[in-house]
C-alpha cells in the first residue's frame, strides 16, 4: 500500500482538536443555547404578490393551507397590515377576503409615492411590498 496514498475519512484518526465520539452530556458536554421559540411570519403560511396602480399598490396574500387561510383571516387585520409598513403607507389600508382561493387582498392608498412616474424611490412599482408584507408576525407581540 502506497504510504503516501489519501485515506478515506473514516478511517483518519481522530487529531486533538476532533474527538473519537461525541460527548452528549456529562463532562466536557458543550452547554446548549435555550430553546427559542419561532417567531411565526406571514410567509410560513401563505404566499404574496404586488401590482400596482397609480399611486395605490396592491398586495395578495395567497394561504398555502385552508387551515393557514382561517388563521389569516382573523389575524392580518388591515390595521396591523398599516402599522407593519409604517411610513411607505400614507393613506388607508382595506382588506378584501377571496374565500373561493383562500386569499386575502390588501388595497394600499398612498403607498407608491405619487406612482412609478413621479416617484424617486427604488422601487417606484412597490414591488418589495409583498415581500415587506410577508415578514409581518403572525402572532401579536
Amino acid at each position: 500500500m502506497d504510504p503516501n496514498a489519501t485515506q478515506p475519512a473514516s478511517s483518519i484518526p481522530p487529531t486533538s482538536h476532533q474527538p473519537a465520539t461525541p460527548v452528549a452530556s456529562g463532562v466536557g458536554a458543550l452547554p446548549t443555547a435555550p430553546a427559542v421559540p419561532h417567531l411565526r411570519r406571514l410567509y410560513d403560511l401563505a404566499y404574496g404578490r404586488e401590482g400596482d396602480k397609480g399611486n395605490i399598490a396592491n398586495v395578495s396574500v395567497i394561504a398555502r393551507s385552508p387551515a393557514a387561510y382561517a388563521e389569516l383571516k382573523e389575524k392580518i387585520t388591515p390595521e396591523r397590515v398599516k402599522a407593519h409598513l409604517g411610513s411607505l403607507v400614507r393613506g388607508r389600508v382595506d382588506r378584501y377576503t377571496l374565500d373561493n382561493i383562500e386569499a386575502l387582498n390588501f388595497v394600499l392608498h398612498d403607498a407608491l409615492d405619487g406612482g412609478a412616474t413621479r416617484s424617486l424611490r427604488l422601487d417606484s412599482l412597490g414591488k418589495s411590498l409583498a415581500g415587506a408584507l410577508l415578514h409581518l408576525p403572525v402572532d401579536e407581540e
